[in-house]
């Protein structure tokens, strides 16, 4: 089959990995033709890896993550010359504004099969009733043009469904699968914290997002200055970077906490795996979020996670199994959650090996890769007869 994927922004971040590793699991099975349409991030990495990996690519300037009419439809009419002249069997968009424009430009230029996978929802309770609004109709009116949508957890479909797009017969859940082995793997935890300026007895609470709206490092930061005073050898590391970096780096000097925290800033995907390995524990305090791949990336590793239950947290992070829920914004919960874990070395070892032990199947690229072909397959020949008989 000719597939081509189509997803706003490819900067680093779950959903674009996602897609990433969807497209290459693909080009390798040597059963499909594969393309991939988005627009240059700001951070480039992942598209240079595609087109290493020989997936031919196309930058569309116009396809912006914020709503203009006229750059709206300067992509759309050049989406839509790309899908006549690639003329694919499958159009499989991702993210809010690929997915409206791509399912469109499909539509109108016939593609059997339209598949749209649901990372995260563009409206949430922290936005304005208007917008919300709006995306809601855009949706509800592009799942009328979806052959199936995909959902990275159950706790997706659940809330689409109850704002009435879609049918719940055009829904499907597939675990967002990445490269197991390298989190799996051992690593040399001093080595990673030297370069970080963290030793080998500093108890390491770590957290991996963009330093950006609602992603809750602010309830963090207030519960690391109970955890700083209770236990001396706690230090914070933050893997990624962000336009809010430099004020949270001020609030944090401000509370006297500047020796404990480190923002390591962005790092390369295959330098994560490390990263987690030299953590006791990762931390995920976001407000919205699908799935968080670093919570399932955290346990594969045998580290321990506390997370706020939103989205699709709760399918794995399990209380007093896995990990430690709590409700959104909670502060003083989550500096008892941290102390209790960083005191118990026994409690992260049982909680980290069974996360590890239950994931790990569940999260293997090859078995998203494998779902989502055979979604393709049972699609593409379902309509086949019917446009035969037509």
């Amino acid at each position: 089959m000719r597939i081509m994927h189509v997803i706003t922004r490819f900067i680093l971040g779950g959903a674009q990995e996602n897609t990433l590793d969807t497209v290459l699991g693909l080009k390798r099975s040597g059963r499909h033709e594969v393309m991939l349409v988005t627009a240059m991030g700001p951070e480039g990495e992942l598209l240079e890896r595609a087109r290493r990996e020989g997936v031919p690519t196309l930058v569309l300037p116009h396809l912006r993550r914020s709503i203009s009419p006229y750059h709206d439809a300067l992509a759309f009419l050049t989406l839509a010359r790309a899908i006549r002249k690639f003329r694919p069997d499958v159009v499989h968009t991702h993210s809010s504004k690929a997915g409206v424009l791509g399912r469109l430009a499909a539509r109108l230029c016939r593609v059997p099969v339209i598949v749209h996978t649901i990372h995260g929802l563009a409206f949430h309770p922290y936005q304005n009733r208007l917008l919300n609004g709006l995306y809601i109709l855009l949706e509800r009116w592009c799942a009328r043009y979806s052959d199936k949508l995909i959902t990275v957890a159950d706790a997706m479909m659940r809330q689409a469904l109850a704002a009435r797009i879609g049918r719940p017969e055009r829904y499907r859940t597939i675990y967002s699968g990445f490269e197991l082995e390298p989190f799996l793997r051992d690593y040399d935890r001093g080595e990673v914290r030297r370069k970080h300026g963290l030793s080998p007895e500093d108890l390491v609470i770590g957290k991996i997002a963009r330093l950006s709206d609602l992603k809750g490092h602010e309830f963090l930061f207030d519960a690391f200055e109970e955890v700083a005073k209770a236990e001396p050898r706690a230090k914070l590391l933050l893997i990624g970077d962000g336009w809010k970096r430099r004020m949270y780096e001020r609030h944090v000097a401000e509370s006297g906490l500047s020796g404990r925290v480190v923002f390591a800033g962005l790092i390369r995907p295959d330098e994560v795996p490390a990263a987690i390995h030299a953590m006791d524990l990762v931390v995920h305090t976001s407000l919205r979020e699908g799935l968080a791949r670093v919570l399932v990336q955290a346990l594969v590793s045998g580290v321990p996670v506390i997370s706020y239950d939103v989205d699709g947290a709760r399918e794995v992070v399990k209380p007093e199994e896995t990990g430690v829920l709590l409700s959104s914004g909670e502060v003083r919960g989550l500096a008892a959650a941290i102390l209790r874990l960083l005191a118990d070395p026994e409690l992260r070892h049982r909680l980290g090996s069974t996360g590890r032990r239950r994931l790990a199947p569940l999260f293997d690229v090859r078995v998203m890769t494998a779902q989502i072909e055979e979604v393709y397959e049972e699609l593409f020949h379902r309509k086949k007869p019917a446009e035969a008989s037509s």
